[in-house]
C-alpha cells in the first residue's frame, strides 16, 4: 500500500492520514463485497448525492484512468466544473477524488468524512444486525466521493469503476454516458474466466436513458454489450464502426491524433500520452464527449477539444520520471496491458537497450505479463530485475524467477533484488554499462511498485 504525505487538513483531530488509516482498517484494498444494497442505503440516508449531478461512468479492463482524464480535460475546456473518481492512487488517497483536475483539498476530504461518518456507522450497525460485513474500504471511499462531488458541487462527474460493474460500489450512480474501454482477462477469480463473462459484469453500468460508447472489443464482448444496450433501450457506438482513430504521428511529448468522431472530424489533436492505445483512448474520449455534450449528433468545438487534451497527464502510465538514463514507469498489471505498454516503449522512446524492473501482485498473471514483455521487448532487453513492493499482496521477488525463465529471459540476464531501491540502483547501473547514452529502464508490473518507484525517484 502506498504511503501518505505529512499530516495535513486536520479537523477536530482528524487528518487525511487518520481518515485513511480508519478506512484501511475496514478491509484490504482488494477486498470488495459483491453487493449493492448497503450503498443504496447509504445514498438514501445521505440525501442521494448519487443523483446530484450527471455522470460519465467508465468500466473496462485497461485504459480506464487515462480515458477518464481525457474526458475530464474536454469537459473542463467547455467550462464545466468536474469531479473525477479513479482508483487506485499512487501516493495519496486524495488523488482518487479530484475536483477540476486536482486532488480534493485535504480540508474538504477530512470535513466531508467527518460529516458522513455517523451516517455510515448507521449502515454498519444495520449490516452487523443482519450478520453481514460492515462497509468496506472501497465502499466508503466511493460514498465519500459522491458526497464530496455533491458538496462542491460539480457540473459533471467522471467515475471509474473499481472492479467489474454490476455490483461495483460506483454503480449507485446512473451514467448519462457509459464508457467501456478494452476488455480482456483480468480478475478472473471474481469476474469470470472468459471475455464474455467479464463483459457481462461490466455491462452492468449500462442504464436506461443513457448512451453506450465502447472501445473496439473482442467479438464475444461486443455482442454482450450490444445485447445489454438493446435491453436498456439506449443508443450505442463502437470504436472501429461509428468512430475511431483516423491517423496519428509522433510528436514531442506524445502524439498528434486525428479522430473521426460521432458527429465531426477532429484533426491533429495533441495527446501528450504515449502509444497507440492512448490514441484509441482519445478516440473513445471524443465519442463520450460528443455523446454527453451533444447527444452524439452535435460536433464538438475543435479548439476547445485541443485545449482540453493538450493539458492531460496520466501519472504512472508510461511516465518518464528521470533522464540519463531514461527511467519510465508504467502501471500495466495484466498481460494485455503489458503488451500495449511494451509496444509503446518501442515506438515512443527510441531506446537502444532496456533494463526491466518488474514487481507483480499475487492475484495477477505474472507469467503472462513477463511473457508479453519478453516477446515484445526481447531484442533490446539487456537485463531484468525482479523485485517487490511493500504491499502484502506482492509476489516475493524470488518466486518470479521461474516465470521469467519460462518467459524466455536468459538466466544470466535475471537479477533478484527484493528491495525496490536496490532494484532501481542495479537497473540504472546496468543501463549505463558501456556508456550507452540511449539506454533506459522500465519499471512495470503493478500500481504499487510504480507508486513506490515514483516516490524513490522524487515524483
Amino acid at each position: 500500500m502506498t504511503t501518505e504525505d505529512s499530516p495535513s487538513g486536520s479537523i477536530d483531530g482528524f487528518s487525511v492520514e487518520s481518515v485513511y488509516a480508519e478506512l484501511l482498517s475496514r478491509a484490504p484494498e482488494n477486498k470488495m463485497e459483491p453487493r449493492m444494497a448497503p450503498l443504496f442505503r447509504a445514498m438514501e440516508i445521505l440525501g442521494e448525492p448519487n443523483k446530484a449531478f450527471p455522470i460519465i461512468h467508465i468500466t473496462g479492463t485497461n485504459g480506464k484512468t487515462s480515458t477518464a482524464r481525457l474526458i475530464e480535460g474536454g469537459l473542463r475546456a467547455y467550462g464545466l466544473r468536474t469531479g473525477r473518481y479513479t482508483s487506485p492512487h499512487l501516493s495519496k488517497v486524495t488523488e482518487r477524488i479530484s475536483i477540476d483536475g486536482e486532488p480534493v483539498a485535504d480540508e474538504t476530504f477530512v470535513r466531508i468524512w467527518d460529516e458522513i461518518r455517523p451516517y455510515l456507522e448507521m449502515v454498519d450497525a444495520e449490516l452487523d444486525a443482519a450478520g453481514e460485513p460492515r462497509l468496506t474500504y472501497f465502499e466508503c471511499v466511493t460514498i465519500l466521493a459522491f458526497a464530496v462531488f455533491a458538496d462542491e458541487p460539480v457540473d459533471v462527474a467522471v467515475i471509474e469503476v473499481g472492479l467489474g460493474g454490476i455490483t461495483d460500489a460506483t454503480n449507485v450512480g446512473d451514467g448519462a454516458v457509459s464508457v467501456v474501454t478494452p476488455i480482456s482477462l483480468d480478475h478472473t477469480e471474481l469476474l469470470g474466466d472468459d471475455v464474455a463473462d467479464i463483459a457481462l459484469e461490466k455491462a452492468g453500468i449500462i442504464k436506461e436513458n443513457g448512451f453506450l460508447v465502447s472501445a473496439a472489443q473482442p467479438v464475444e464482448a461486443a455482442q454482450v454489450l450490444l445485447e445489454k444496450a438493446n435491453e436498456a433501450g439506449v443508443p450505442f457506438r463502437f470504436e472501429g464502426i461509428e468512430f475511431g482513430v483516423e491517423s496519428r504521428t509522433m510528436a514531442v511529448g506524445g502524439q498528434l491524433v486525428t479522430v473521426s468522431g460521432l458527429a465531426g472530424r477532429y484533426e491533429d489533436l495533441l495527446v501528450p500520452l504515449h502509444g497507440e492505445h492512448q490514441a484509441q483512448n482519445a478516440a473513445v474520449a471524443v465519442a463520450a464527449l460528443e455523446a454527453f455534450i451533444g447527444g452524439g449528433t452535435k460536433e464538438l468545438d475543435a479548439e476547445l477539444l485541443r485545449t482540453g487534451f493538450r493539458e492531460v497527464t496520466s501519472p504512472g502510465r508510461l511516465e518518464v520520471v528521470r533522464t540519463a538514463p531514461t527511467i519510465i514507469v508504467d502501471a500495466a498489471h495484466n498481460p494485455a496491458g503489458a503488451r500495449v505498454s511494451a509496444q509503446a516503449v518501442l515506438e515512443s522512446f527510441n531506446l537502444s537497450s532496456l533494463v526491466i524492473v518488474a514487481g507483480i501482485l499475487a492475484e495477477k498473471d505474472a507469467a503472462g505479463i513477463l511473457a508479453e514483455l519478453r516477446e515484445v521487448l526481447g531484442d533490446i532487453v539487456t537485463g531484468i530485475c525482479l523485485t517487490q513492493s511493500s504491499s502484502p499482496r506482492a509476489i516475493p521477488a524470488e518466486e518470479l524467477v521461474q516465470d521469467a525463465v519460462d518467459a524466455g529471459f536468459p538466466d544470466e540476464s535475471i537479477q533478484v533484488e527484493p528491495g525496490l531501491d536496490n532494484a532501481i540502483e542495479w537497473a540504472v547501473a546496468k543501463a549505463e554499462e558501456n556508456n550507452d547514452l540511449a539506454g533506459g529502464v522500465l519499471v512495470i508490473g503493478s500500481i504499487t511498485v510504480v507508486a513506490e518507484a515514483r516516490t524513490l525517484l522524487g515524483k
